[in-house]
Parts: structure tokens; sequence; C-alpha cells
């Protein structure tokens, strides 16, 4: 019961904070969503230093990658946000955007990680 609540509580706190972002970076004038895109490489940077930080000689514990990585990282990230604004990209026929969005999301994200991990590693 304690993991759920873990999880509960770092998902509340994730989510509000994407909220926030979304709602002063998300600009449908823009094209991009820049809010969604800054959340999910931010949460990818923090999920690789978390998790780097818990497979250090276990700086962190459980509980505390319950709360983090698997809370405040699951609620901060949005795969299904990406994934509805890539099909209205689709829908509305700006392929570039999609590509641009698609492409930059998952190398740039992947690349988040790497740095989060080798920041704690250094």
């Amino acid at each position: 019961m304690k993991n759920l609540l873990l999880v509960f509580v770092g998902g509340g706190f994730g989510s509000v904070l994407r909220y926030i972002i979304g709602k002063y970076l998300n600009n449908p004038e823009a094209g991009m969503p820049y809010g969604t895109f800054a959340a999910n490489i931010l949460g990818s940077l923090l999920i690789g230093i978390i998790l780097g930080l818990a497979a250090k000689n276990n700086t962190l514990s459980q509980s505390q990658t319950l709360l983090l990585a698997t809370g405040f990282c699951g609620g901060f990230t949005t795969f299904s946000t990406f994934a509805y604004e890539n099909h209205m990209f689709l829908k509305s026929g700006d392929f570039t955007s999609f590509a641009l969005y698609t492409i930059g999301s998952f190398v740039v994200g992947f690349l988040a990680v790497f740095l989060g991990l080798f920041l704690v590693k250094a």
C-alpha cells in the first residue's frame, strides 16, 4: 500500500507540473506543442538522473525511486498527449511538423536519458 501511495503522490505532482508547463508553452497558433516536448525531454533527463542515482551505490532507496521515477516522471511525461498531437499533425496534413516533432522527441528524449545517466556517472 505504501508503494501505491508513493507512486500516486509523485504522479500527482508530475501531472500538475506538466499541466502548468503545457498551459504556458503549448500555443495552438505556434503549431508545435512546445510544452509537451519540454515535459517529455525534461522528464527523460530526470529519469536518467534518478535511475542513475538509484543504480549508483544505492544512492536512492526503492521508495524514493518509486516516488520520483515511477510516480513523478510517469505523471510528468506523456506519451498519450504526444501521440494525439501527432495524430492532429497528420489529420491536418502537416507532415513536416509531424516528422520534426516525432523524430525530435525520440532523438532528444533518448539523448536526455543518456545525458542524465552520464551526469550521475561523472
